[in-house]
């Protein structure tokens, strides 16, 4: 009980906030749990003003420099919380490389510099840790890199941004335009308001894939693997079509790997209304794994907010306390990406649609589009006319069978180009979930 372990945060806001009150009021509970105390002694943060409530704390310094903290060799575990790539790539590095372990919440950094950082750790004996980095308090990379490593794992399916879901929801339920539950999650402080396409365009989810993945299947995936449609384009005539037709539209990310090749995506897609995935909203996510022994297993919770992912970052900074040793430092988890794999080409992928047009309402034209179709090897599973208020228009929704991703592509760029056809509104992928 008398070992100190101590702890350095870069970045002091509105998460590392979050850690060090968690810290301070679970300190004597953690203490009982591991036998070892974990001290905050040093926080560095450039805007001096959010250092304020720290000063004067007993046995905790502060400063606007980072080395204080990464050349100090009485700190053991530095908490990266600046966030992005530049600077904390250097930070985490360095860190790593003077022997210290990392607890990070940066998405962005492992998705595109985890392999760099991966090395660097093991050449040093020490590990990075990153649960926060992917849905806040559910723990899912743990149990990936533990619970289930015995496991294939064949798919992996989610729902990662609370953002978007929130957004989706509210344009369901309040009956809103996209951008009018875009501003509402701006004022509840969910999205960014001088820039929130990290959320809408899908980059947030798309990093968070390329993580799940490349721990999943053992093979490294980095963001620009990922296939990325955002949710700007979903309209509330969307939202109504797919509940007239049995589903709910969310943005999923889906990883899987099939015949030796890793399909990586995210996408808005319209699921099952039955489906468990259909019944999350607001700001919760949750996501399937697939394992060939385990089946399916689902985790499920907020994935965001100071609280939740301060009690992953303190999971990591546990899991590393445990069994700290200063004279003999050791792996935890390391890098698991051994396999050489390939990333499919989307393509080459093979998926079901979604299709909204506006067509003039004379003879002829539906079979015009179904020869457009056929010639490109798209098959109609079903299809739907509506009559638009403008009597001459009339709205088609078609739902198709699988189809090879190029195949319909071509196939929608010359249905577009028809005489006949006024525009095609939206095109959205369907998935039925198992």
């Amino acid at each position: 009980m008398n070992e100190n372990i101590n702890i350095g945060i870069i970045g002091y806001g509105y998460i590392a906030s979050g850690v060090y009150s968690l810290l301070d009021k679970q300190k004597d509970y953690i203490a009982k749990k591991i036998g070892k105390k974990l001290n905050v002694t040093k926080v560095v943060e450039k805007d001096s003003g959010k250092l304020e409530p720290l000063k004067g704390r007993a046995g905790v310094s502060v400063s606007n420099n980072a080395s204080d903290i990464i050349e100090d060799e009485s700190i053991d575990i530095v908490v990266e919380l600046v966030g992005g790539i530049v600077p904390a790539y250097d930070f985490v590095s360095k860190a790593l490389a003077n022997g210290k372990y990392v607890v990070t919440a940066n998405k962005d950094l492992i998705a595109n510099k985890g392999k760099k950082l991966f090395e660097v750790a093991e050449k040093n004996n020490v590990d990075i840790l990153f649960e926060a980095s992917v849905c806040g308090g559910i723990p899912i990379i743990g149990p990936l890199k533990s619970s289930l490593a015995s496991n294939n794992i064949e798919k992996i399916v989610g729902i990662v941004n609370g953002t978007t879901n929130y957004i989706l929801t509210r344009m369901e339920k309040d009956k809103l335009s996209f951008d009018e539950a875009l501003k509402m999650a701006q004022d509840l402080g969910y999205a960014e308001k001088a820039n929130p396409s990290s959320d809408i365009e899908g980059y947030d989810a798309a990093c968070k894939l390329a993580i799940l993945s490349s721990i999943a299947f053992n093979f490294r995936v980095v963001l620009e693997d990922v296939y990325r449609e955002g949710i700007t384009k979903i309209t509330p005539d969307d939202i109504e079509n797919a509940k007239e037709l049995g589903y709910k539209i969310k943005l999923l990310a889906i990883g899987m790997e099939k015949d030796g090749e890793i399909i990586v995506k995210v996408h808005p897609a319209l699921i099952p209304r039955g489906h468990i995935l259909a019944s999350i909203e607001d700001t919760y996510n949750a996501i399937y794994v697939y394992g060939n022994y385990v089946g399916q297993i689902m985790s499920y919770g907020r994935g965001a907010g100071d609280a939740p992912t301060a009690s992953s970052i303190v999971g990591d900074i546990i899991k590393i306390a445990r069994n700290y040793d200063r004279d003999k430092k050791g792996i935890i988890y390391g890098c698991t990406c051994f396999e050489n794999k390939k990333i499919k080409a989307q393509d080459e992928d093979i998926s079901k649609f979604y299709i909204l047009i506006d067509v003039l309402d004379k003879p002829g034209v539906l079979a015009k589009i179904a020869k457009v179709f056929g010639d490109n090897s798209v098959s109609i599973k079903s299809m739907i006319q509506k009559q638009s208020a403008e009597g001459n228009i009339a709205r088609l929704i078609f739902i198709t069978h699988e189809v090879v991703n190029k195949n319909y592509y071509k196939s929608i760029n010359e249905v577009a180009g028809l005489d006949e056809v006024i525009k095609v509104l939206n095109s959205i992928r369907v998935e039925d979930l198992e």
